[in-house]
């Protein structure tokens, strides 16, 4: 089985929701998901509803809680946090334990450059075949989306966000 390297980018709402519609999906089959969580720390939802499929999905945070500033460059703490989930992530990949393993947020973490593009595209010339690969967040690089097989933008039409309304546990978070 033939596996494929996916990147859902752009400034619409969804990246990270159809990632983990894939990983759904894919325990549906029997399959594992692995998803590193980049720029993120937070509970949320979708790590209680990954609590409910053990061992099909696994997610770990390697963010700090709260929101990442980058206006003077990237903390330490946010680095050595982004190279761990990047270590851990190629781990689960090559254990042979996961059909699909999930960069969520990896995009951003690299535009924010808080992980190098090059460990990445490192990270991906290391995928078994039949693995499938999934990087997520706003501004992929070039070299991402050339290197993917499916590229999917979402584009933001309108969203409540604009009109003051902030993130909701269980549609959001």
């Amino acid at each position: 089985m033939s596996g494929y390297i996916h990147v859902y980018t752009g400034n619409g709402k969804g990246k990270t929701t159809a990632a983990l519609g894939l990983a759904f999906r894919a325990a549906g089959r029997g399959f594992k998901t692995y998803v590193a969580q980049f720029l993120k720390g937070q509970p949320t939802g979708e790590i209680e509803a990954a609590k409910k499929l053990r061992p099909l999905i696994r997610i770990e945070q390697f963010g700090r809680e709260g929101f990442i500033t980058v206006k003077d460059g990237p903390g330490d703490e946010d680095v050595s946090r982004a190279r761990a989930g990047l270590r851990q992530a190629l781990e689960a990949m090559l254990s042979g334990d996961y059909r699909i393993v999930v960069l969520d947020e990896v995009n951003t973490a690299v535009h924010f450059k808080i992980l190098p593009e090059q460990e990445v595209l490192d990270f991906l010339d290391k995928r078994p075949a039949g693995v499938e690969v999934v990087l997520t967040g706003r501004y992929a690089p070039d070299a991402f989306t050339a290197r993917a097989d499916l590229v999917t933008e979402m584009a933001c039409v309108k969203h409540y966000f604009d009109r003051g309304i902030k993130a909701r546990d269980g549609i959001e978070r």
